[in-house]
């Protein structure tokens, strides 16, 4: 059965830790499920015009995702084929929980993971955590990521197989 997963991130190789944890855990259990992985930030896009006609998600995922992050979840996919179906990135651009709930039925979302350390601020970034504890269309669980400050290569792409 293919069940979808939201993960709360803002497209820092630190926030992929959520992802291997929950798929390593979900692989220690013996999950005969597949998923469909939504990494989903929140993006305001602001209300001038120029930026609402010009600007699209290609765009907007050009100033917000470095290629090292789509390389990294790459790699985890790779490692988890037999549970992972597919990893799409996305962004959240409403403002009201409504508009959260309408996305979460939309999508078929059936759990969703967090951490409080992953911080989705500034480039027009906002935080879905309190979106993600008011829905209940979906159950959500916290997920502790020690961020490490020294790091033998720190913003490189080994970043991701550093255990926290």
């Amino acid at each position: 059965m293919i069940r979808t997963i939201l993960i709360a991130t803002d497209y820092s190789l630190e926030s992929l830790n959520i992802l291997k944890k929950v798929m390593r855990e979900k692989d220690a259990s013996g999950d005969q499920n597949q998923y469909n992985i939504l990494l989903v930030s929140g993006y305001d896009t602001g209300d001038s015009i120029r930026d609402l006609l010009f600007n699209t998600k290609s765009t907007i995922f050009n100033k917000l995702r470095p290629q090292e992050f789509c390389e990294a979840y790459t790699i985890i996919k790779n490692k988890y084929p037999h549970l992972i179906n597919k990893i799409v990135c996305d962004i959240f651009t409403g403002s009201f929980q409504r508009t959260f709930n309408n996305y979460v039925k939309a999508e078929n979302i059936e759990e969703a993971y967090y951490s409080p350390s992953i911080k989705s601020k500034g480039n027009g970034k906002f935080d879905l955590i309190p979106y993600i504890k008011n829905c209940k269309d979906f159950k959500s669980y916290e997920i502790s990521v020690e961020l490490k400050k020294h790091l033998p290569e720190k913003g490189r792409l080994a970043e991701i197989f550093v255990e926290a």
